[in-house]
């Protein structure tokens, strides 16, 4: 009989750029328990890979072009309910830790985290733990409710949208960074003036740092 400890999980890794794939495979396969069995850039190969291979864990980043990863996420239960994600990313914000867990994923890490601590939580998504980064952990809690209820308005992409601007780029520079076209890029920024009530991109700004919806790096 097979020991449950001698069994492989089995990891998709989702993040466009390779070279920090392959930095996040090495680092996984130090751990002989855990088996990197794919790698995926965009949403396409994503939904693929996880259709044909079924992986374990699947560790997404929310910052992709055309497609933000909270919307892989949703796409990924949709077809597959039982699929254990842990979501990756620069953002240590409370904000899109909350938009990831309320789309479904078992996991948020920042990758400002120590390094173990991806192994520790693909290990935990995998036995269908729930898992947090500490710094994370504090900025969900620190945040207000007033500022939870406005995060909340705003779609995962509108708020990358939003840390853009509030960075001081343009709309053309965001559509690229973001890999959308100027006129979706656009609407966003307005979609965002609506919900949030601002009149102009300066009361925008203030709206958002009132409220921390763009703490953070």
């Amino acid at each position: 009989m097979t020991n449950s400890a001698d069994r492989r999980i089995t990891v998709l890794l989702v993040d466009d750029h390779a070279v920090v794939r392959e930095g996040y495979r090495r680092l996984l396969e130090r751990d002989e328990r855990l088996s990197v069995i794919g790698e995926a850039a965009s949403i396409d190969e994503a939904l693929q890979i996880d259709g044909a291979a079924k992986p374990a864990v699947t560790v997404l980043d929310i910052a992709l072009p055309g497609v933000s990863g909270i919307e892989i996420l949703r796409r990924l239960l949709a077809r597959r309910p039982a699929a254990r994600v842990l979501m990756f990313s620069m953002y240590q914000d409370g904000i899109y830790a909350n938009h990831a867990m309320n789309a479904g994923a078992r996991g948020y890490l920042s990758k400002a985290s120590a390094p173990e601590l991806l192994i520790d939580a693909v290990r935990a998504v995998a036995d269908g733990e729930r898992f947090i980064s500490p710094d994370v952990e504090r900025a969900m809690h620190n945040q207000s409710a007033t500022a939870q209820h406005l995060a909340q308005s705003l779609s995962a992409r509108e708020l990358e949208v939003l840390r853009l601007l509030a960075q001081g780029y343009g709309i053309d520079d965001i559509a690229v960074r973001l890999g959308l076209s100027p006129k979706t890029a656009s609407n966003h920024q307005s979609s965002i003036k609506q919900k949030l009530g601002a009149g102009s991109a300066l009361q925008l700004m203030l709206i958002a740092h009132q409220y921390g919806l763009i703490a953070g790096g």
